[in-house]
């Protein structure tokens, strides 16, 4: 399999249109599903999300893929249902007898009916900033109104979107997202999703679920409220809840190093807690200035001798840098610190 740095997108036809996947680092399979405006080509850019997948393709094979209709995957949308169809054959064609599953957000839907669905083949079952019903993430015209607004004018609607999804973010930070957004969807296709959140009805699936199962949410989550992350863990027969701490509702933010390590003692792999890395603010100003210089296609040597250093202290500098930013390499190192600026939210 690829390793972490790397990722080869497949596609399969299926009977809900062509879906395309992606696979990651070695071991035991986890299927990993969609997310919010999920997109395996965008999503891999990300250096946060790529450093939490990276945790887990330490341990695991990572199968990803984009939810029919959406980011690389062809054809129409085709629900609950088509989507739980979809990727039952995509573990048949990949030939994956046993695999455990990571459901988060609208995916943990699709997760639970898997589980339901094939209790012999789901090992275990990791359900992160879950709920059961959309209906209830927020009252009925609160529900309209948003959709309403992401299909009048998806501008704004991703903006609003960003400070739901990232609400501790830098200014710079929630206009990337909301550019992700939209670079993710058009207007048309993020609006069907967000509709089709709202419409979700797990309870079923979640009520027959007999794998092991440990349900993850953070207690401040603005997108998706702790108390429907309780109502889960209270549908599924001898389910784990485990509260983590932050407002974040992707994994990869925030505590991702804690959420990195919930998750993986959900699936089975206890772990010691890492430190988490200290982020930009700890970015010396001369390695600030390497990173520019990695990110304009500079190699060690040209850095050092623009700047008068040994390769090796380039190197040094970059893998300092690296390690404050809890990154894997000097073009990620690069990536993270763009748009960061001292005295301000890091990225």
């Amino acid at each position: 399999m690829p390793p972490a740095e790397d990722q080869i997108v497949r596609h399969l036809p299926t009977g809900g249109g062509e879906l395309a996947y992606a696979v990651t680092g070695s071991g035991p399979a986890l299927l990993m599903g969609g997310w919010w405006c999920g997109h395996l080509a965008l999503n891999w850019a990300d250096p946060l999300f790529r450093g939490y997948l990276s945790r887990l393709a330490e341990r695991f094979t990572v199968i990803r893929y984009d939810q029919p209709g959406r980011g690389l995957s062809g054809g129409a949308t085709v629900g609950l249902d088509g989507e739980i169809a979809a990727v039952t054959e995509l573990l048949d064609a990949l030939e994956v007898e046993r695999v455990a599953l990571l459901g988060g957000s609208s995916g943990a839907a699709v997760a639970a009916g898997l589980a339901a669905r094939l209790p012999g083949r789901v090992r275990r079952l990791v359900l992160y900033g879950a709920f059961a019903r959309g209906a209830d993430i927020a009252p009925e015209p609160a529900r309209r109104a948003m959709v309403a607004a992401v299909a009048a004018h998806w501008g704004l609607g991703s903006r609003v979107l960003a400070d739901v999804f990232v609400p501790g973010a830098s200014r710079t930070e929630r206009d990337r997202f909301a550019r992700f957004q939209r670079l993710s969807a058009t207007a048309e296709q993020a609006a069907s999703a967000l509709a089709e959140s709202y419409a979700i009805d797990a309870t079923e699936y979640l009520a027959a679920v007999t794998t092991p199962t440990t349900v993850l949410h953070r207690r401040a989550d603005r997108a998706v409220p702790f108390a429907l992350g309780v109502d889960v863990a209270r549908r599924v027969r001898g389910a784990t809840l485990v509260e983590l701490t932050g407002d974040d509702h992707f994994p990869w933010r925030g505590g991702a190093s804690a959420v990195a390590d919930a998750t993986l003692r959900g699936l089975g792999h206890p772990v010691r807690s890492r430190p988490e890395p200290p982020g930009p603010a700890a970015v010396t100003e001369r390695e600030r200035e390497i990173l520019h210089l990695v990110a304009a296609g500079l190699t060690d040597a040209q850095i050092g001798e623009r700047l008068t250093l040994s390769p090796h202290t380039v190197h040094r500098h970059i893998a300092n840098a690296r390690t404050k930013l809890g990154v894997r390499s000097r073009a990620a190192a690069a990536a993270a610190l763009r748009g960061y600026e001292p005295g301000r939210p890091g990225i």
